[in-house]
């Protein structure tokens, strides 16, 4: 290794250590085994511009294994990103752009949210799909306006993780040429050496998955390490994995090769050694050669050089393809195309009783004809969940043109290249399985929301209605348990109407993730012409049927299939000159973004009487029937049963809405 080169690998490590130190907490044991990978790719293989963080045609690069988090700040730093040795010095404090693990959308030039094992280089697969599709979508001959690779630094933690193993099975059947990643096989976890649990042969896997395997014995082998790369760039029917051997801490004299390295700070005394070990200055702290820094800033101007011969390819490509040329950059800047809601089905009630699944099927393949973008799938269940894009094909290995995402039975793997295929940009994307199975995908859908990023999940067979299959099936306690994720969007909508309206609320609402949870159950279209407008699902709950007269004596809040309960508990009620309102309520998260005198309006304070039906946990509701209401729901496991039985048994029933209605007045 050139003594150049060395000193440049050295900095980031010092760099990466003395952060640690200063926070005393961290993990200095990646940054200082992954140094020399990281110099390589930073300095000559990435294409990225640090003056343009978001460029389009930028490579990706995925630090999975983000406890090293120090290792892609050093890097930022030191190439010339906004991201100032200050910010290096306040690694992991309050308000700072250096949090323990990388951010998106926080630290300039983070590609996504890493941290939960597993999670990254799983996501980094749904940011090569997305690429490949944008190449088969807008690229033509001479033409090459989207052209980047996907590389990924993973850990030994990452590939233990379950997600892991389907994303990778995954992108292996799917030929994903253009992803390539460096394992660091350092032999180290958390609880010592990874022979206590972890004894497969990783290359083996990999090659029975599909994937181009290779490896380097040295970590610091920077001509084999350069190698591997340049081959893995040339590999593209399949990803590619360098099974590459490191020093988890290399450079320190007393905890390089074990378990200390990961998760502490060195401590001062052997930071001291390992600055003497590595050839290093004891002073200043966060030394910084002067031609080190000249030189890693010099990837800024190289940045702006490649930037622009790629707009001058984008020029010529206009030149050629105008209307393609739109079509791309309003893809790319995320734009929704004019017209897209024009042919919104829409739902009378003559119509045959309609369950929203089958709902939301029509209304995606209504979008899909005004937003080319839109694609998706489901994991295993599309003729369930009603995923699939009639006139489109399948995306598969040399067909990326296809907007039917065959997931497999991978719910994890779905969630992760959900979210990767969100930031990556591009594309709209949305995944399919039964609401009980969002308990496989919460990792990923708890980063979407992280993120600020916008995948949606159509999520089906939502409750006990989904009859005979059984408790194993019946999602109970899923509604609270996806609601109380900060930033996701919630809404179970109560018939066709409604559904449409949650897509078009799904497709409004562009920074934030959003679940649609929809029946199995058949449910009749409600008559728009004698209720109010399915259009006050925007503002997440709304009066659908009021009471007669200034004030309603009580107040009956429902979502989904109960909300037919309650319009029938209603009539009930008026029978006994009792006055309900029912207020339909999609989403508690809609609702509580809306003014304080919109949510007045709709619960007004002065109506204590309240009754919350929903087919799921009870928890919760408090929210919005006080201390003086009710709620009908399920706060047991279901039953395998018709639906209709089991609705009846669990008293979900006009007759038993009413009576705990009059219930509440009597008390």
């Amino acid at each position: 290794m050139a003594t150049t080169d060395l000193e440049h690998i050295n900095t980031i490590r010092i760099l990466a250590a003395e952060a640690v130190q200063k926070a005393n907490s961290g993990h200095p044991g990646l940054p200082m085994e992954a140094a020399p990978l990281a110099y390589l790719l930073w300095t000559r293989f990435m294409r990225y511009n640090p003056e343009n963080p978001a460029w389009a045609n930028r490579d990706r690069f995925v630090l999975s294994a983000g406890h090293g988090s120090m290792l892609l700040y050093a890097m930022l730093h030191l190439t010339g990103y906004d991201l100032s040795l200050e910010e290096i010095k306040n690694f992991r404090q309050w308000n700072s752009l250096t949090p323990g693990h990388p951010e998106y959308g926080l630290t300039p030039g983070v590609d996504t949210t890493t941290g939960p094992l597993g999670q990254g280089i799983s996501t980094a697969v749904g940011m090569a799909m997305a690429e490949a599709h944008l190449v088969a979508r807008f690229n033509r001959p001479g033409h090459d306006v989207i052209d980047h690779f996907t590389y990924v630094i993973a850990s030994d933690g990452d590939l233990m993780e379950g997600v892991s193993s389907e994303a990778c099975s995954m992108a292996g059947h799917l030929g994903l040429g253009k992803m390539i990643v460096v394992y660091l096989d350092n032999h180290i976890t958390i609880e010592g050496s990874t022979d206590l649990a972890f004894s497969e042969n990783v290359g083996l896997r990999f090659d029975a998955y599909g994937w181009h395997v290779q490896r380097v014995m040295d970590g610091n082998d920077l001509a084999s390490l350069e190698s591997a790369i340049h081959a893995a760039q040339g590999v593209t029917d399949k990803p590619s994995i360098i099974v590459c051997r490191t020093i988890i801490g290399y450079g320190s004299p007393n905890r390089a090769g074990t378990s200390k390295a990961h998760g502490e700070a060195l401590g001062e005394e052997e930071l001291a050694l390992t600055k003497k070990n590595l050839g290093w200055p004891a002073e200043p702290a966060f030394y910084i050669p002067e031609d080190v820094l000249t030189h890693f800033r010099q990837m800024a101007s190289r940045g702006n050089e490649l930037e622009s011969a790629w707009k001058q390819t984008v020029d010529a490509y206009t030149a050629d393809h105008p209307d393609l040329s739109r079509e791309m950059q309003r893809c790319l800047n995320g734009d929704l195309p004019e017209g897209w809601e024009n042919d919104l089905p829409i739902f009378t009630p003559d119509l045959d009783d309609m369950a929203t699944r089958q709902a939301s099927g029509t209304v995606i393949n209504a979008l899909a004809a005004r937003i080319p973008e839109l694609m998706g799938g489901s994991a295993d269940l599309a003729g369930s969940t009603n995923t699939m894009i009639e006139a489109e094909t399948d995306y598969a290995a040399g067909h990326y043109i296809g907007r039917n995402l065959r997931f497999g039975v991978r719910e994890h793997a779905m969630g992760a290249a959900l979210n990767g295929m969100m930031v990556h940009g591009g594309v709209i994307a949305y995944g399919g399985t039964f609401l009980v199975f969002s308990d496989y995908m919460r990792p990923a859908i708890r980063l979407a929301a992280l993120m600020e990023v916008a995948p949606i999940y159509v999520f089906t067979h939502e409750s006990v209605g989904l009859g005979e299959d059984g408790p194993t099936h019946q999602p109970i306690e899923h509604y609270m348990a996806l609601r109380v994720i900060p930033h996701l969007i919630v809404i179970r909508p109560s018939d066709a109407t409604e559904t449409a309206e949650a897509w078009r609320a799904a497709l409004l609402h562009r920074n934030a993730p959003v679940a649609l949870l929809l029946t199995r159950q058949k449910m009749p279209v409600l008559d728009r012409t004698t209720l109010a407008s399915a259009e006050g699902l925007q503002q997440g709950a709304y009066i659908l049927a009021d009471a007669e007269g200034p004030t309603p004596d009580v107040i009956l809040i429902a979502t989904g299939s109960e909300v037919h309960v309650a319009l029938a508990a209603r009539e009930m009620l008026a029978a006994d000159s009792i006055g309900a309102r029912v207020v339909s309520m999609p989403s508690w998260e809609l609702f509580e973004a809306q003014p304080a005198d919109y949510k007045e309006s709709v619960l007004p304070t002065s109506v204590t009487a309240r009754l919350a039906i929903e087919a799921g946990v009870t928890l919760g509701w408090e929210r919005y029937v006080g201390t003086q209401g009710d709620v009908i729901g399920i706060d047991r496991f279901g039953a395998s049963a018709p639906a209709k039985i089991i609705f009846e048994q669990l008293g979900f029933t006009a007759e038993n809405a009413a009576a705990r209605a009059k219930a509440l007045l009597d008390g």
